[in-house]
């Protein structure tokens, strides 16, 4: 392993956002310990010195601190509770960091029933899509100890934007915060899918109705600029799929249920984001369901 000032770094996950986030940790000078089911995903950051591991055992055992970033909480279940799994090979008093969007049940279960080892968990969630992990410039929110969190920035700032890591609360916050942000996120999607479509039958230019609800007190970042990659691009962001947004919409309904509120907002978005996923495959992008609007009124939006 590294030296105290400069951790050795076990991650495991090298899809779309965990590709980025490894070269920026890389770049920065962070020595790497990585596996993934695709050994192929990790051949840029091995070439550039980066250890391979055959499983997450190994990864832990090698690495002064892991990081996980897997697609769904039994993704992240499997990764540390398994056979093969990080506690099988993490050290008593290591540090594990789950920057998944996850919910917060796994986390818990492990400090709930290894209480005895003295292990370090955070939750990190992120924020910025793989563009925002190729950059470095990511939005990191982050649950658990204060300690703990101000001992790991170092890390956290090699894949994020520092301003912009935000210790958010104790164990679990960090999840419940980026599942609020993703909800909000994709109800910005559909009420502006609707507004536009609606504006555009009644016929009122595209830029005009726009530029309208920009200078009006319903203006949102959604708005001013992410819907931009439809209107004058067609781009529906294939970077992160629709089958991945509607699990992420599954999770935020489950912390709902999870904490005793009703939210029927929400499940409208989660039925139109099915909708858009069961005619426009699994692969479509995350702003595919803007298109079910576009086909309702038999045009697509753009300037």
């Amino acid at each position: 392993m590294a030296t105290a000032t400069t951790p050795t770094i076990g991650f495991i996950g090298l899809g779309n956002m965990g590709s980025g986030m490894t070269r920026n940790l890389q770049a920065a000078g962070f020595p790497l310990v990585v596996t993934d089911i695709r050994r192929e995903s990790a051949a840029q950051i091995l070439a550039g010195g980066a250890v391979w591991a055959d499983t997450a055992a190994d990864v832990a055992a090698s690495s002064d601190m892991v990081i996980t970033m897997l697609p769904t909480p039994r993704h992240v279940d499997d990764v540390v509770n398994g056979e093969s799994g990080i506690l099988a090979g993490i050290a008593d008093g290591g540090t594990w960091i789950d920057m998944s969007t996850s919910v917060p049940d796994v986390a818990a279960r492990v400090r709930e029933h290894h209480s005895n080892r003295g292990l370090h968990i955070l939750d990190a969630p992120v924020s910025g899509m793989s563009v925002g992990a190729a950059a470095g410039m990511l939005q990191i929110f982050v649950g658990g100890d204060a300690d703990d969190v101000e001992r790991v920035r170092p890390v956290l700032e090699a894949m994020g934007d520092p301003e912009r890591i935000l210790h958010v609360g104790s164990h679990g916050a960090g999840y419940a915060v980026k599942l609020m942000i993703n909800q909000l996120w994709f109800s910005h999607l559909v009420a502006t899918a609707e507004v536009l479509a609606v504006g555009a039958r009644a016929g009122v230019d595209l830029a005009v109705l726009r530029d309208s609800l920009i200078a009006s007190p319903a203006n949102s970042t959604f708005v001013e600029r992410d819907v931009l990659s439809i209107l004058q691009h067609g781009d529906y962001d294939e970077g992160f799929a629709v089958a991945l947004a509607c699990k992420d919409l599954g999770l935020s309904a489950d912390l709902a249920v999870s904490v005793g509120v009703e939210v029927p907002l929400s499940g409208l978005v989660k039925d139109l984001y099915q909708q858009a996923r069961e005619r426009y495959g699994e692969q479509a992008g995350e702003m595919t369901p803007f298109a079910l609007y576009e086909d309702a009124i038999g045009r697509q939006l753009r300037l």
